[in-house]
C-alpha cells in the first residue's frame, strides 16, 4: 500500500465526461489498496471567465474579493469529482481549503502555503476514503480565502505530497509528459522520459507550461519524485527526479519560449554607485519582476546603458515608475513589447564545449538578431523579435538533435 497525490489539471477535468474519466483513474488506484489524495484544478476556461467577470466590474477589482471569486472554480470541480467517485462506489469527500485547513501567508492573489493540518484528512484516508482537495487556494491566519497564483494547483499538489509524506506525486495533464518543446507548435518535439529537477525548473520558469516553477522548486527542495502523465492515454509519462537521472551525454534537453516579455532600455544613464538599485527598487516595490539585465558602460566611465526585460503586462507601469523616479538621470528610454525569449536548457551543457557558439550560429543562419543574452550553467536565453519565435525554436530543435 502506498500513499499518492493525483493532481488533475484544467483540461483533464474540462467537462463532465472528462471528470468521470478521471474518476475512473482514481478508482483504479484506490482499488489497488492505495491511499489517495486528489488535487483538482478548475475546469478549463473557468478561471479566465471569472477574471473577465471581475474586469467587467473594475480593472482594479478588490484583491480579497477576487480570491473569493477565482477559487470558486476549484470548489466546483472538487464537488463534481467527489460525486463522480461516489457514483462509482468509491468512498470520497471534498475538502475545502478552510475545512482542512490549508494555511497561507502573503498577499491576496499571490499567497504561499505555510502549513496544512493533516489530522482529519489522514483519519479519513485510514477509513478507506479518497480526499478530494481544491488546488490553487488556502486560507489566511485571519480566515480570508487566498489564492496561490495562476497555476497554483501544482504547488498545492506538491505541498500536500510533502506535508502528508506521500510516496509519489502524479500530475495528470493533456500531454503524455514533458516534451523537448511545445508539441502543439513543434510537431517533431519528443517526450523526455526522465528529467532532473534543475532542468525542469529552468524549463517551467522559461515558458514551458507543463508544471508551475514554484511547484518544481518545492519538489526539488524536498526530494519529492514527480510523474507527469496523460489523463487520456496509458503511455508512460515523464519522471522528474534528482540529479542521479541526468544524462550528461546530451548537451541540450529542451527548448522553451515565452511570448509575454518586454524589453526596456535606458540610454545614457549617469553612472554612479547604487544607480542600478535606484532603477530597480521602485519596480520591486510594485511587484514587477525583472528578468534579464544587461549594462554597457561607456569608455569614459561616466555613462551607462541599462537594458532589462520584464513581463509584457507590467511594461506600461514600469515606464511610468522610471519616468517618475527622481533618483536617476538618463538621456532617453525605449520600450519594445514585441519580443520573445528563447531558451535552451540542459545539464549536459556543463561538460559540453561549443553549445553557445552552436546556438548563436544557428540563429544567425535564420537571419535572427539577438537583442539580449543571459546564461547560467544549464541554460542560455536570448531575446529576439517576436515574429521569429517559432522559426528560432524549430532551428534550435534541429541543431541540438531534439527532433
Amino acid at each position: 500500500m502506498t500513499k499518492k497525490v493525483l493532481k488533475f489539471g484544467g483540461t483533464s477535468v474540462g467537462s463532465i465526461q472528462r471528470i468521470i474519466h478521471a474518476s475512473k483513474i482514481i478508482k483504479n488506484e484506490h482499488d489497488k489498496g492505495n491511499k489517495i489524495l486528489v488535487v483538482v484544478s478548475a475546469m478549463a476556461g473557468t478561471t479566465n471567465n471569472l477574471v473577465a467577470h471581475s474586469e467587467s466590474i473594475s480593472k482594479k477589482f478588490n484583491k480579497r474579493e477576487l480570491d473569493v471569486l477565482l477559487t470558486s472554480g476549484e470548489q466546483v470541480t472538487s464537488a463534481l469529482m467527489a460525486g463522480a467517485l461516489n457514483q462509482l462506489g468509491v468512498k470520497a469527500k471534498s475538502w475545502m481549503n478552510w475545512q482542512i485547513p490549508i494555511i497561507t501567508e502573503g498577499e491576496n492573489t499571490n499567497a504561499r502555503i505555510i502549513r496544512i493540518i493533516t489530522e482529519n484528512v489522514n483519519k479519513y484516508l485510514d477509513s478507506g476514503g479518497v480526499a478530494v482537495i481544491p488546488g490553487f487556494q488556502g486560507v489566511s491566519k485571519l480566515g480570508d480565502i487566498t489564492s496561490i497564483g495562476r497555476g497554483g494547483s501544482d504547488a498545492t499538489a506538491v505541498a500536500i505530497a510533502k506535508i502528508f509524506q506521500t510516496d509519489s506525486c502524479e500530475i495528470y495533464t493533456d500531454v503524455d509528459g514533458v516534451y523537448s518543446s511545445d508539441p502543439n507548435k513543434i510537431p517533431l518535439a519528443k517526450k523526455i522520459d526522465k528529467i532532473s529537477y534543475e532542468e525542469m525548473l529552468e524549463l517551467s520558469s522559461l515558458g514551458a507550461k507543463v508544471m508551475q516553477s514554484s511547484a518544481v522548486q518545492t519538489a526539488m527542495m524536498n526530494n519529492i519524485p514527480i510523474q507527469v502523465k496523460s489523463t487520456f492515454t496509458e503511455r508512460k509519462g515523464t519522471e522528474i527526479n534528482n540529479n542521479d537521472i541526468i544524462d550528461y551525454s546530451k548537451a541540450v534537453t529542451g527548448v522553451a519560449y515565452s511570448k509575454d516579455d518586454a524589453k526596456i532600455t535606458l540610454l545614457g544613464v549617469e553612472d554612479k554607485p547604487g544607480v542600478a538599485a535606484d532603477i530597480f527598487e521602485p519596480l520591486s516595490n510594485n511587484q514587477i519582476n525583472v528578468d534579464m539585465v544587461i549594462q554597457n558602460i561607456s569608455t569614459d566611465g561616466k555613462k551607462t546603458d541599462v537594458t532589462f526585460t520584464i513581463k509584457r503586462q507590467d511594461s506600461k507601469n514600469a515606464i511610468s515608475l522610471i519616468k517618475a523616479n527622481k533618483k536617476i538621470k538618463y538621456e532617453n528610454i525605449y520600450m519594445n513589447d514585441k519580443v520573445s525569449k528563447i531558451s535552451i536548457v540542459g545539464a549536459g551543457m556543463v561538460a559540453t564545449p561549443g553549445v553557445t557558439y552552436k546556438m548563436f550560429r544557428s540563429l544567425s543562419e535564420e537571419k535572427i538578431n539577438l537583442l539580449a543574452i543571459s546564461t547560467s550553467e544549464i541554460k542560455i536565453s536570448v531575446i529576439i523579435d517576436e515574429k521569429s519565435t517559432i522559426s528560432a525554436v524549430k532551428k534550435l530543435h534541429k541543431t541540438f538533435n531534439l527532433d
